[in-house]
C-alpha cells in the first residue's frame, strides 16, 4: 500500500513537473498533441485527423478520369504481407491505365486520407510551376529575396536550390520522438511561420544532405510570398484542376485561414494522388499539357551532387524526391511517414500508389524495406 502511494505521489510530482515545463516554454501545443494521440490509444499522428485541423480546400475542376486496363484486376496478387503494415490502398498504374487496384478496411477510391512527407514532393513540383511562370528567376536566387530573415549573416547564404535538396545547412531539429522538436511543433502548433522563422543556418548550405521538414516548410513560405497566392490555391490553380483529379483535396493549416502545412497535410486518395506520379512521370506533362518545366522535372529526378553524414557522395534525392536504383530501374518516389507511397518507374512506364497506417522502421539505403514488396508485387505482375 505505501509502495502504491509512494508510485502515485511520484507520478503526481512527474505530471506536474511537465505541465509546468509545458506552460513555461510555452508549447501548449503539446496539450492538443496528447488529446490527440494518446487519448486515443495512439503514440502518433493518424491518416485520417485531418478533421482536426483547419483546412484549406483544393477545388476539383473538370474531372479526367484514369481509363482502366483492359485486364483491370483480372491478377490475383498475394497481398498477404501487405496486411502487416495496415494498407488500406495499393494501386498500380501502366501504360496510362489502371491495371490493378485495391483497399482495406472501408476506405475506397474517394476516401481522403494524409500524404504526409509525400506533399514535400508536391511543392517541389510547385517550385517548377513558380519558375515557369516567372515569380521564381532561378534556383540559386537567394532565399532573403523573399523572406527578409535570411537578408543576413549567414542566412544569406542560402539558396532555394539548397532548401529543395535537403541541403540548407538550417539547425532544424528533425526528431520524430520529442515533443519540442520541429515536427511536432510544426505539426500540432498554431504558428508555422513563427516557428519556422526560429532557426537559422549553422553549416555551409549546399554541401551535405540532411532530411529537414522545415526546408520544405521554408519552400511554401517562398511560394506564397512570390506567387501572391495562398499554398492550396496555387497547388488548385497550376496542378490540380489542370490534372483533372475527380476529388477536391484538403491542406491543413496551423489556425483558421492560416498557413499550409507545407512540409506534410496534403489530403486526398489514391487515385487522385497517382496523378503526381502520372504527371512526372512524362516529364511534367499531362493529358497533353505541359504543367511543369520539362527540363526541370528531368533534374528533380536526378541525384543532386551532395555528401551524406559520412563524407560520401549521396544519390538519394532530387528536388524533394527520393531516388533509387533498384534491379536495373531508376525510380523516384514521394514518401509519407505511415507508408504513403508514390513510385514511379519510367522504363515500364509504371505508377504505384500505396497508402496505408504503417512502413517498416528497418531501412536499406533509406529506403524503408516495405517499399521494396510493393515494387516487386507491381513489376511481377505486369
Amino acid at each position: 500500500m505505501k509502495i502504491l502511494k509512494k508510485t502515485g505521489k511520484g507520478l503526481l510530482i512527474l505530471l506536474l513537473l511537465v505541465n509546468l515545463i509545458i506552460l513555461v516554454s510555452g508549447r501548449t501545443y503539446i496539450y492538443f498533441g496528447i488529446v490527440n494521440t494518446y487519448f486515443k490509444g495512439r503514440s502518433g499522428p493518424d491518416i485520417d485527423e485531418y478533421r482536426i485541423f483547419h483546412n484549406r480546400e483544393i477545388k476539383a475542376g473538370t474531372f479526367l478520369p484514369i481509363p482502366n486496363g483492359k485486364d483491370y484486376n483480372k491478377q490475383l496478387l498475394d497481398t498477404s504481407y501487405f496486411d502487416k503494415y495496415k494498407t488500406i490502398a495499393y494501386l498500380v498504374i501502366k501504360n496510362d491505365s489502371v491495371r490493378y487496384e485495391r483497399y482495406w478496411d472501408n476506405y475506397n477510391e474517394n476516401s481522403l486520407t494524409n500524404s504526409f512527407s509525400m506533399a514535400k514532393s508536391f511543392v517541389g513540383i510547385l517550385i517548377g510551376c513558380a519558375l515557369q511562370d516567372g515569380y521564381i528567376k532561378s534556383l540559386d536566387q537567394p532565399v532573403g529575396d523573399f523572406l527578409p530573415e535570411f537578408k543576413t549573416g549567414e542566412n544569406a547564404k542560402l539558396h532555394i536550390r539548397h532548401l529543395l535538396t535537403m541541403s540548407s545547412g538550417i539547425n532544424f531539429d528533425e526528431n520524430y520522438v520529442s515533443p519540442f522538436a520541429y515536427p511536432a511543433a510544426a505539426y500540432y502548433g498554431n504558428d508555422i511561420r513563427k516557428l519556422t522563422m526560429t532557426y537559422k543556418v549553422t553549416e555551409e548550405p549546399g554541401k551535405f544532405f540532411k532530411y529537414l521538414s522545415g526546408n520544405t516548410e521554408l519552400l511554401g513560405l517562398i511560394l506564397e510570398k512570390s506567387t501572391g497566392k495562398k499554398l492550396a490555391d496555387y497547388m488548385g490553380e497550376r496542378i490540380w484542376r489542370p490534372m483533372g483529379a475527380k476529388n477536391s483535396a484538403f491542406w491543413s493549416l496551423d489556425h483558421e485561414n492560416g498557413m499550409e502545412k507545407a512540409y506534410c497535410c496534403f489530403n486526398s486518395n489514391a487515385r487522385d494522388f497517382s496523378r503526381f506520379g502520372l504527371l512526372y512521370l512524362h516529364n511534367g506533362s499531362f493529358n497533353g499539357k505541359q504543367l511543369v518545366p520539362e527540363e526541370y522535372v528531368k533534374q528533380a529526378m536526378q541525384p543532386a551532387p551532395l555528401l551524406n553524414k559520412g563524407g560520401k557522395v549521396y544519390t538519394g534525392y532530387g528536388y524533394q524526391w527520393w531516388l533509387m536504383d533498384y534491379k536495373g530501374h531508376h525510380i523516384s518516389c514521394c514518401r509519407g511517414i505511415l507508408g504513403q507511397y508514390i513510385i514511379v518507374i519510367p522504363d515500364k512506364n509504371m505508377v504505384i500508389v500505396r497508402l496505408g497506417h504503417k512502413r517498416d522502421k528497418v531501412q536499406v539505403d533509406d529506403n524503408p524495406i516495405d517499399i521494396f514488396i510493393y515494387i516487386d508485387k507491381a513489376l511481377e505482375s505486369f
